[in-house]
């Protein structure tokens, strides 16, 4: 699944990780796979399988998810 890493940095915020969003920022590519990005994004206490249904603004509905 690709997702744009403004909303995976927008999810971090919403949960309170600023620290983990600016280091998020500055690793993630501007657009996340999430097959090739998992680790980086289970450093972040992201679990893909959960990402898309808690990304703020639907986008698992938009992706079909």
């Amino acid at each position: 699944m690709q997702i744009p890493k403004d909303k995976i940095l927008e999810l971090l915020r919403e949960r309170g990780d600023q620290e983990k969003a600016q280091q998020a920022d500055q690793e993630l590519p501007p657009t996340v796979d999430t097959e090739q990005h998992g680790d980086l994004l289970s450093k972040y206490g992201i679990d893909v399988g959960d990402l898309a249904g808690k990304l703020p603004g639907g986008i698992g509905d938009k992706l079909g998810l």
